[in-house]
């Protein structure tokens, strides 16, 4: 049975954008590079992911999309300009790409001669990456009387002590109706947290009055661009209104030279220390009231919670001073 469409309002609060620059001529000087990261707050370049190494990166997505039966089977038909929503129903559907996430198709994307050398072009070192995937397969939005900002957000405030670079993939054409990603250009460099403050640590977006209406910037993304954000780059998604799934992919980046959290597995964790294991071996850390140990959804925990949270066995990130951990986290 197919998914109903619930139209939209005749008008919708939504603030007019302008283009994002491209910041192409910069690559190979770093200290221009890094003057452009923190007066823009991000880099946008254009045609530099290696085009069939995204395309077979794609075929992820296209392969669950086809499983799912959201998509009639395309062949051999090119999938850059994304491909068209049947109608299917949605009930079951994994928005959040489940399926994708185990599969861990990010890791073979990266090994790619091509991709890795376009990064180590770009950060002027060789890419470490933080493993805090998502993989977007974003259908219609089937209630369109709903806004078609997600959430306004920056990622700062829930990963302090990691500055990792946030790495935004679009795998196929992602026009005004698909959506994307919008961003509030100048606004990173002073590090203000613009999230409302709410009791018991709840998730709150940043409302839209917040953001000078003329900061907002977006683009038509292809195929081989990428974008990067400071972590304190306010940004959002913007809701599919077109007949087309939006595919990207969200993955955190950092140069080898910065000061790179272990990524390991957790040994043993107690309310005031955790024994991780990563590929240099076995690591002890305290944990303090002050470290930021959180969940999924960047709850910060305390005392049995963390405890209940993570288990020996569970994939951490770890930022740290010393012997401290500064945070603990999950990678999703």
């Amino acid at each position: 049975m197919a998914t109903l469409i619930k139209e939209a309002p005749a008008r919708e609060q939504f603030p007019e954008t302008r283009e994002l620059k491209t910041h192409n001529h910069l690559i190979g000087n770093h200290a221009a590079l890094n003057e452009a990261w923190e007066e823009d707050g991000y880099w946008f370049f254009r045609d530099v992911l290696d085009k069939d190494a995204v395309a077979r990166l794609r075929q992820s997505w296209i392969d669950e999309l086809e499983k799912q039966e959201v998509i009639d089977p395309v062949g051999d038909v090119s999938t850059a300009k994304s491909v068209r929503y049947n109608g299917h129903s949605l009930d079951h559907y994994p928005f959040r790409m489940e399926p994708l996430a185990e599969k861990a198709p990010w890791k073979a994307f990266v090994a790619e001669k091509p991709i890795h050398d376009a990064f180590t072009n770009i950060l002027g070192d060789e890419p470490f990456w933080v493993p805090v995937v998502e993989y977007r397969a974003t259908p219609p939005q089937q209630d369109r009387s709903k806004p078609r900002i997600d959430g306004i957000h920056q990622d700062g405030p829930y990963s302090p002590g990691i500055p990792f670079r946030i790495c935004w993939i679009p795998l196929a054409e992602i026009d005004d109706e698909i959506g994307g990603l919008m961003l509030a250009e100048g606004m990173a460099a002073e590090k203000i947290d613009y999230l409302p403050k709410e009791e018991g640590g709840s998730n709150v977006s940043i409302p839209l009055d917040g953001i000078p209406a003329e900061r907002w910037r977006r683009a038509t993304y292809q195929a081989g661009d990428v974008l990067l954000m400071n972590l304190w780059t306010p940004h959002t998604g913007i809701a599919n209104r077109s007949d087309r799934f939006r595919l990207s992919m969200d993955h955190r980046v950092m140069a080898k030279r910065d000061k790179c959290p272990i990524v390991g597995h957790v040994e043993e964790i107690s309310e005031d220390r955790v024994i991780v294991r990563d590929e240099a071996g076995q690591h002890t850390l305290r944990i303090d009231p002050e470290t930021y140990v959180r969940n999924t959804f960047g709850k910060k925990l305390n005392g049995p919670a963390i405890t209940d949270f993570f288990r020996p066995g569970s994939e951490v990130i770890i930022a740290y001073d010393g012997d401290r951990a500064s945070v603990v986290r999950p990678p999703h």
